[in-house]
């Protein structure tokens, strides 16, 4: 957990200095296109002669931001579908459970690739196919644990009471739950900033000039072997980025444990 908070806290920096700092990542410099890494370009430069530090730079906060708007917003419609389908049971809870089946019956990717085809290419689109992706894990979690719960002797005196069935889920069971959600919250993050690669990878999301770490990845592919920093920046802060939500998801699921 700590490994984990330690690379997250150098990523958050990046993050922010990427925001604040009046960088041009589109700046051009045809004289010093593939240059390599030096002191004043610490990833080099792509074959525009851009620089490639202030691209992951400014690109980091385009990744992560949308990796916490899908699980954020698939955090709060996963809950509220989960906590609902666990405390109605019978006819609601199995149609709620097999629509989540079938959502997870397809590939994560191909059935974000179609719906990005069907709504158009944009940021906006790929974090709804993305939203849409993740809904099905919180909604078990929370489905799992209202069935942990509802039988629980607090819960049955609170019915007893005639407290409204709203506030016996969201006020009485829900903090109980807070633990296990932020556990896969951020687990989540680590997969969306992976699923959010690959799709800018295929050319899906925020179109260039913008830059993204996936779509930085796929437009160094073409000079590898000449230029190979080009990809490897974009690459080993994805790779770092995803360690860094793993261990620190796995290490509160330890302590929730």
């Amino acid at each position: 957990m700590k490994t984990g908070i330690v690379i997250l806290s150098f990523i958050g920096l990046i993050t922010l200095f990427g925001i604040i700092l009046p960088l041009d990542y589109n700046e051009m410099d045809s004289a010093n296109r593939f240059r390599a890494p030096s002191l004043s370009s610490p990833f080099g430069t792509d074959n525009f002669g851009r620089d490639v530090f202030i691209r992951v730079m400014v690109g980091a906060g385009h990744t992560l931001l949308t990796a916490l708007l899908t699980v954020t917003g698939s955090a709060i419609l996963g809950c509220t579908i989960g906590l609902i389908s666990g405390y109605a049971i019978g006819i609601i809870d199995e149609v709620i459970m097999r629509l989540m089946d079938t959502l997870s019956s397809f590939p994560g990717i191909l059935l974000a690739l179609v719906l990005v085809s069907l709504l158009g290419n944009s940021g906006g689109t790929l974090i709804f196919a993305l939203l849409i992706l993740f809904i099905p894990g919180f909604t078990r979690i929370m489905r799992n644990g209202m069935l942990q719960y509802r039988e629980k002797d607090f819960i049955l005196l609170a019915r007893i009471q005639g407290v409204p069935r709203y506030r016996i889920i969201f006020i009485h069971i829900l903090p109980n739950l807070f633990t296990p959600l932020l556990s896969a919250s951020v687990l989540g993050l680590s997969n969306a900033i992976l699923a959010e690669s690959t799709m800018s990878y295929l050319g899906l999301g925020l179109q260039p000039p913008i830059p993204s770490w996936g779509r930085m990845l796929s437009e160094s592919q073409g000079f590898l072997i000449n230029a190979p920093w080009c990809a490897l920046a974009p690459g080993f802060m994805i790779m770092l980025t995803v360690l860094g939500f793993h261990f620190l998801g796995e290490g509160l699921k330890e302590r929730a444990d």
